[in-house]
C-alpha cells in the first residue's frame, strides 16, 4: 500500500511512519516543519522513524531540511517540506504519487496557543484539511483517516465520554476546528463517497513526545531541579494514552478501512484510565526519584476538567486493546528521555 501521512515528522506520525514501514508498506510524509518547536526536533523523529542513523550537521532551518529530504528519499519513503494550506504545492504532490489511502495528522496543536492565535489554526486546521479532502476528490482517492480530539467534548459531564455525546460545546479555538473537521469530513463522505474514520485522541504521550506538553515538560524540569508550572489544584485528570496503543488503534483502522465500504465513523481511541494532575507528577517523581519544585497558578482559560474515552465503539468495531499502564508508559518515557 501507498500512504500518505501528513505531520509524518511529529512526535504520532514518526511512530506511525516507522511501523507502515516495518509492515512493508510506501510513505508519503508531507510536513511543514513548523515553528511550534525546533525543526531539529522534528529532523530527528525523521530519521529515527526511517532507521537512518546519522551525524546530521545542523546549520540554519532550511538549508537542514533540505538535506533531510535528500538524505532521506528512498524506494519506499518520500518526505516532502510542504504546507498543507498551500493546495497548488499539494497538488503537485499527488500528482507525483499513486496514493492508496490518506493518514491525515498534520495541525497546529494546543489548546492555549490556539486561544493566541485563533485565525492561524483555522487556517491550518480546516483550510488545510479541506485541501487535502479536494484533492482526495480530484484525484479519486477514496479511503481518509483524520485526527480528531478528545478536546472536542469540552467540560463534557457524562463520563465517561462516547462518540454519541453531544460535542457542540467546544470551550477553545482548537476544539473548535476538530469539531469543524469532523463535520467538513461527513461532507465530503457524503458528497463524494470518501471512506473516512476520525480518531479522537485521548492525551498521548511517549518517547518522541512534543517538548511543550505537561510530561515532557514536568520531567525535563525536574530532572534540571526547575520550578514547573502547576495548574490549578491537581484534581484535573486526563485519560492518558501511551503511543503504541495509539499506532496500534490506528494501524487496526487502516485495516478496517481497507476492508470495509460506506465507512463514516468516530473512533475514540484513549487508555480509559484516567490520572489526575497530582498522580501524574508523583508518578514521574518516583520514577526520576526527585521532588518537583512546582509553581502554582490558576487554571488557564480554555483547559477542561477532565477526560475519560469510552472505548466499547474501538474495541468492538476495530479490536483495539490498549495495553500499557501509566506506570509503565512513564517509565518507558523516562528511560528513553534520559538517553536521548
Amino acid at each position: 500500500m501507498n500512504y500518505l501521512v501528513t505531520g509524518g515528522s511529529g512526535f504520532i506520525g514518526s511512530h506511525l511512519v516507522e511501523q507502515l514501514l516495518k509492515n512493508g508498506h510506501s510513505v508519503i510524509n508531507i510536513d511543514n516543519f513548523d515553528n511550534f518547536y525546533s525543526h531539529q526536533i522534528k529532523i530527528k523523529n525523521t530519521l529515527e522513524s526511517i532507521s537512518e542513523i546519522s551525524d546530521f550537521e545542523y546549520t540554519d532551518k532550511e538549508n537542514d531540511i533540505q538535506t533531510l529530504v535528500s538524505l532521506s528519499k528512498s524506494s519506499h519513503y518520500t518526505l516532502y517540506y510542504q504546507d498543507i494550506r498551500d493546495k497548488e504545492g499539494l497538488e503537485q504532490i499527488f500528482k507525483n504519487h499513486s496514493i492508496d489511502l490518506v493518514i491525515h495528522l498534520a495541525a497546529l496543536a494546543g489548546v492555549r496557543p490556539s486561544i493566541e492565535r485563533p485565525l492561524e489554526y483555522e487556517e491550518v486546521n480546516i483550510r488545510g484539511t479541506m485541501n487535502l479532502w479536494e484533492l482526495c476528490h480530484q484525484f479519486n482517492i477514496r479511503k481518509f483517516i483524520c485526527a480528531s480530539s478528545s478536546s472536542v467534548y469540552g467540560n463534557n459531564e457524562k463520563v465517561p465520554f462516547a462518540e454519541t455525546d453531544n460535542v457542540d460545546n467546544p470551550i477553545s479555538p482548537y476544539a473548535a476546528t476538530k469539531k469543524c473537521g469532523e463535520v467538513l469530513g461527513h461532507v465530503y463522505h457524503q458528497l463524494y463517497a470518501i471512506d473516512m474514520i476520525q480518531l479522537r485522541f485521548f492525551t498521548v504521550y511517549g518517547p518522541r513526545q512534543r517538548p511543550d506538553l505537561a510530561i515532557h515538560k514536568f520531567t525535563k524540569l525536574i530532572s534540571q531541579d526547575e520550578e514547573i508550572p502547576f495548574y490549578g489544584d491537581g484534581t484535573t485528570a486526563r485519560d492518558y494514552t501511551f503511543i503504541d496503543d495509539i499506532i496500534d488503534g490506528i494501524t487496526k483502522s487502516l485495516q478496517y478501512l481497507e476492508t470495509h465500504s460506506g465507512v463514516y465513523e468516530i473512533i475514540n481511541l484513549g487508555e480509559s484510565q484516567v490520572i489526575n494532575l497530582n498522580e501524574m507528577l508523583s508518578t514521574i517523581e518516583n520514577t526520576l526519584g526527585k521532588s518537583a519544585i512546582r509553581k502554582n497558578l490558576p487554571l488557564q482559560p480554555g483547559d477542561v476538567q477532565k477526560t475519560n474515552a469510552d472505548i466499547t465503539k474501538a474495541r468492538t468495531l476495530i479490536g483495539y486493546k490498549p495495553d500499557t499502564n501509566f506506570q509503565n508508559g512513564i517509565k518507558k518515557f523516562v528511560e528513553w528521555f534520559l538517553r536521548k
